[in-house]
């Protein structure tokens, strides 16, 4: 018989998703669509309204699995890094 007064685990391993990867999928995919990939990005992270983004090679739902704070963190530090002011 189990012991009732202990919890059980239960663990999902999550897909690890790079934002990196992610918003080069994305832009590639806007690009290829004609789209302007840098103010597409810009309007989905502003508004949070996932059509700025092309369903085109899955590039909808591949941004949404990444918090649009982390998407801004990465194209920050990108940046950041381009500059050399690291």
């Amino acid at each position: 018989m189990k012991d009732l007064g202990q919890t059980q685990f239960f663990k999902v391993d999550k897909e690890s998703v790079e934002a990196k990867d992610i918003l080069t999928k994305v832009y590639e995919a806007l690009r290829e669509r004609g789209y302007n990939p840098v103010n597409q990005i810009v309007g989905y992270i502003m508004s949070g309204d996932p059509t700025f983004i092309t369903s085109h090679n899955n590039a909808r739902s591949l941004i949404m699995k990444v918090e649009r704070d982390e998407l801004v963190e990465e194209l920050l530090e990108e940046y950041i890094r381009s500059k050399g002011w690291e």
